[in-house]
């Protein structure tokens, strides 16, 4: 039988080091341009994609706020334990102290006195997706981040932007509690200017985070400036933007105040274009944030006046010479601000009911989105 034997390595001299075996394949110096730009982009894909899922679990987020609201849980959890509170309560022991803590709230005394607890269960578990999504989200953020950090797939000034909102996440979960503080102590609601903040700093993040994926997955050119006579479509829709985020704002002091149990009649408010109650506080100035008719009437005016500048955007630029994705983006924008526009009628019409609320609440996020796309598109 014959023995088939490596062959060993030559005796190295005194004094000399062993050489270092370099794979072809983790060597960057081997690899072309044309691969090092692939595997860039795969990385900047990959990037863009995760950023792309959070802002998914943000939009999630931003639903689930609205059905904790409608369902009146916001105020079922007295207590912010940002780690100990990752675990619900496991025993009955457990539900009952809970639950004995909310019997101390203004809440459970002025509103819901002699509630069961299953009853309170059924609020609990809200407010407890709510929370508990919001860790999630800060997981699936910081996690991913880290390794892409780490392992050198973003640069500095990205890695930067993206511990930027990392924090504005964290200062979120804080504005949450904040909202929340201010329904424990004698009015069983929450401040309408704090809900307000909560809404619009999660509207914030998720722009801050689907804005910086649409750059990785479409950077910008410098030397392509865009056509000339799209410059004004760019500038309307910026118009646009700014009034959608009104919309968000106004939205969120509708929803501060339950403006949207009032006036519940289209087009007219309960037979009036503009109702007569609209300046009766004093000073005037607090029309706008506590008086239902007026902050209900600043919501419809931008819907208005969003149903007048989206198709008017639409048709400008049917005649003006962009790129695909501009004009889908657009399109995108006609619809759902369409949809916003029926779903927001309708739940005015139907006195706000959970389902057509937490809708009309998830599909403002939709319009906000494709607002920032068309944004995003005009400018190449």
């Amino acid at each position: 039988m014959f023995e088939c034997t490596a062959p060993r390595p030559a005796a190295r001299a005194p004094g000399t080091k062993e050489a270092k075996i370099h794979s072809p394949s983790l060597d960057r110096s081997a690899l072309g341009p044309a691969q090092l730009a692939a595997g860039e982009a795969r990385s900047t894909r990959a990037v863009a994609v995760w950023l792309l899922a959070c802002a998914a679990l943000v939009f999630a987020m931003v639903v689930v706020g609205g059905v904790t609201r409608l369902t009146h849980s916001g105020l079922s959890i007295v207590e912010w334990q940002p780690i100990v509170g990752t675990l619900p309560p496991l025993t009955d022991a457990q539900w009952q102290e809970t639950f004995a803590k909310y019997r101390e709230t203004p809440e459970y005394r002025l509103v819901n006195r002699g509630m069961s607890l299953e009853a309170f269960k059924g609020i609990f578990w809200w407010e407890y997706f709510h929370r508990l999504l919001g860790r999630v989200i800060g997981l699936v953020f910081i996690v991913p981040l880290a390794w892409f950090a780490l392992t050198r797939r973003i640069d500095r000034a990205l890695a930067l932007r993206l511990l930027g909102i990392f924090v504005l996440g964290g200062l979120q979960g804080a504005m949450g509690w904040y909202m929340v503080k201010s329904g424990l102590v004698d009015d069983p609601r929450v401040s309408h200017f704090r809900l307000t903040a909560h809404l619009s700093l999660a509207f914030l993040i998720f722009a801050a985070m689907l804005w910086t994926a649409l750059g990785l997955l479409y950077p910008r050119r410098p030397e392509a400036r865009g056509a000339a006579a799209a410059v004004p479509l760019r500038r309307l829709a910026w118009w646009i933007t700014g009034l959608v985020a009104w919309m968000i704002v106004t939205g969120g002091f509708v929803a501060g105040i339950r403006a949207g149990k009032a006036y519940n009649t289209f087009p007219l408010m309960n037979g009036h274009v503009v109702p007569p109650e609209i300046l009766m506080l004093e000073p005037w100035w607090k029309n706008f944030f506590y008086n239902m008719a007026t902050v209900q009437f600043d919501h419809r005016l931008g819907a208005w006046a969003l149903a007048f500048l989206v198709p008017w955007l639409w048709l400008r630029a049917r005649r003006v010479a962009l790129t695909p994705r501009a004009r889908v983006s657009i399109a995108l924008l006609f619809a759902a601000v369409a949809a916003q526009i029926a779903l927001g009628i309708a739940t005015l019409l139907h006195a706000v009911p959970v389902a057509l609320g937490a809708a009309h609440q998830g599909v403002a996020v939709l319009v906000f989105a494709a607002a920032l796309a068309v944004n995003h598109a005009l400018a190449d």
